[in-house]
């Protein structure tokens, strides 16, 4: 079993979207595996994607102009149908039984989980998601404040584990298939992407070719393991930060595994001057890190800046990925978006297919 968590102390890098195309692929790719997202995202993107929120209620709309919003998502909205089960069949759902008993491991995960297959043709068989739920910002503050209580001494540690407890009961549930797990999260460094980075064994970091990724991986590390490059304040705070308390409790964390340039600006198929600035600021940065910290990694051994991916820029077809859920294998050249026809340019969908894939190949 592995998991990997998508995270990036900023938002807008491309989380939900690598991960949309991590596990469609790897589901495909690997039909042995069960594939399971888990959703730690209050705004739910993947699992609209999965889901086809968008297309379904749209289509609606345009075919019945005269259902209301409140009918529209009543009747055919595919995530409040799942929040409308008892229990609701989403994290929170899951989240709020383990709020009602703390310290008890939950058995049987099952009703929690559903098949995007049920709502999307397109998607493999064996895909499984955690659906994502507003109710999970909600919920946050009373998680917390379980993890504060003082009995049972590992209070902390043990609500901490609830998304791990979860991987772990999903992966007996899959008996002897494999299991691969994709943990979707919110930028910020809220409780709920906390409870995700326990569960994960390896930190996939999309980021954006600009200098607030620079700084954001920065944050990255700085939060999660409380080292930094060039900030003695970081490490002063250290012995209060989640960093330090999870060695205390004896709590793993994930190791950065891989870096992933979204979005990147092409000139003549080449990277931008721009970019290849930013870029190479970004890849000091992991590299000056990996030689005081070289633990953090998941292979110790390379340089970070060897394992980063370039995704080019290619807004259309991804536009079409997430609005019609259609895994980057089944992608073709033209398509109706919303009543409008997208026609995708063939070598730019190649080239754009060529580097998702090269991506997916690094799990």
């Amino acid at each position: 079993m592995t998991a990997y968590a998508f995270w990036n102390n900023k938002g807008g890098v491309g989380k939900s979207f690598l991960s949309f195309v991590a596990a469609t692929e790897y589901a495909r790719t690997y039909p042995d595996t069960d594939v399971y997202v888990i959703d730690l995202c209050p705004q739910a993107n993947i699992s609209e994607m999965l889901l086809l929120y968008s297309e379904i209620l749209i289509n609606t709309s345009e075919q019945h102009p005269m259902f209301t919003y409140d009918v529209l998502r009543e009747n055919f909205d595919p995530i409040h149908k799942l929040i409308g089960q008892t229990p609701r069949a989403t994290v929170a759902g899951y989240l709020e039984a383990r709020l009602n008993s703390p310290f008890e491991p939950i058995k049987n995960v099952s009703p929690y989980v559903c098949r995007p297959i049920d709502f999307n043709k397109k998607l493999p068989v064996n895909l499984l998601l955690v659906c994502g739920d507003y109710l999970l910002e909600i919920l946050s503050e009373a998680i917390r404040q379980t993890s504060q209580l003082a009995v049972p001494v590992d209070a902390w540690k043990q609500v901490l584990s609830w998304v791990k407890d979860l991987t772990v009961a999903l992966r007996k549930q899959s008996g002897n298939r494999d299991a691969l797990f994709i943990l979707d999260c919110n930028p910020s460094f809220a409780i709920y992407t906390q409870l995700a980075l326990v569960a994960a064994d390896n930190l996939v970091v999309p980021l954006t070719p600009d200098d607030s990724s620079r700084r954001a991986v920065e944050n990255v590390v700085a939060l999660l393991y409380g080292y930094s490059i060039d900030d003695p304040k970081i490490e002063t705070y250290a012995s209060i930060n989640f960093a330090n308390k999870a060695k205390e409790e004896g709590l793993d964390v994930p190791r950065l595994h891989t870096f992933v340039s979204n979005r990147v600006t092409l000139y003549r198929n080449k990277a931008s001057r721009a970019f290849e600035a930013v870029s190479k600021s970004i890849k000091e940065t992991v590299d000056v890190l990996h030689k005081k910290h070289r633990q953090i990694y998941a292979t110790p051994k390379e340089l970070p800046s060897k394992r980063f991916i370039e995704i080019p820029d290619y807004h259309s077809a991804c536009v079409v990925m997430t609005v019609k859920g259609i895994p980057l294998s089944s992608l073709r050249h033209n398509f109706m978006v919303h009543g409008e026809p997208v026609q995708l340019d063939p070598k730019r969908l190649e080239r754009y297919r060529k580097a998702l894939t090269e991506f997916v190949d690094c799990l």
